[in-house]
């Protein structure tokens, strides 16, 4: 009965059938084939999509403040912690993490004028954990097992249900968010020179700076695209410092041109 609610919202939802086509790409990024990008015209085509799609995945504006005026920044840090490591127990997508983390960010920034109490931003990183394992992955978890650890509060799965509604509600059903790890997939396999074991390496490492970002408020303040980019570059300066600038002159040119002097300095050290 759990999963009553949101199989049926999937039926009525618009994304229904990006959720259904997208289960077979998404298994061929968790093993790290991306067959389904065969040339570079591919390529250009998907970062225009993520870049067209990213501005409306972003919180609204002011969130930021919002956060810091209202005493949120511990909340938000701690449920961005708890994501992450339900993630690990759970052994769900980085994809799934990285959109429940939108979700969360959305959703606060919709609702400023909310005083939030903790268990209220339990029972939110709950649903959106719950809503973006069901949208990205193949197999999804109970939503007792989502809650076995780590929470101060336990919740009914009926009032997890009417979360996960009024979140779907509330974000328009536009799931398909955007998210700094969107793009790393992406753009680290146009580096055709890497032999296999390195590109694995500079994903995995970059993909774990992102981690690092994801509970800082501050990279909030930048566009996912500019975040990912510069944890692309700062995997690469570390594992290959040699050969660093010429992969990154190649996965240039899939840049759109207005944003490639911002974006490719912007992973300086003290920029």
């Amino acid at each position: 009965m759990e999963n009553l609610l949101c199989d049926e919202v999937w039926l009525t939802s618009p994304d229904a059938l990006y959720h259904h086509n997208h289960a077979s790409m998404q298994t061929a990024l968790q093993k790290g084939d991306c067959l389904f990008y065969t040339t570079k015209e591919d390529s250009e085509r998907a970062l225009a999509v993520c870049l067209q799609k990213e501005l409306s995945s972003l919180p609204e504006a002011g969130y930021v403040d919002h956060l810091r005026s209202s005493g949120l920044i511990m909340f938000r840090f701690r449920a961005i912690q708890w994501l992450i490591k339900t993630r690990s127990r759970l052994n769900l997508s980085f994809r799934a993490l990285f959109d429940a983390a939108n979700y969360l960010d959305r959703f606060l920034s919709l609702n400023q004028c909310f005083v939030w109490r903790y268990w209220m931003i339990e029972l939110l990183s709950i649903a959106c954990l719950s809503v973006a394992s069901k949208y990205s992955d193949v197999f999804t978890p109970l939503l007792n097992e989502i809650q076995l650890e780590g929470l101060e509060h336990s919740f009914e799965l009926s009032t997890i249900q009417w979360m996960e509604l009024t979140l779907l509600q509330a974000l328009g059903w536009c799931l398909g968010s955007t998210t700094a790890h969107s793009y790393v997939e992406l753009l680290t396999w146009n580096i055709s020179s890497l032999k296999p074991h390195l590109h694995e390496a500079v994903t995995a490492r970059a993909t774990k700076l992102l981690l690092g970002a994801l509970s800082d408020t501050k990279f909030l303040q930048f566009s996912p695209f500019i975040v990912a980019i510069t944890a692309i570059r700062c995997s690469l300066e570390e594992l290959i410092p040699s050969k660093a600038e010429d992969q990154l002159a190649y996965i240039a040119q899939l840049i759109p041109q207005d944003i490639t002097q911002v974006s490719m300095h912007h992973g300086d050290k003290n920029g």
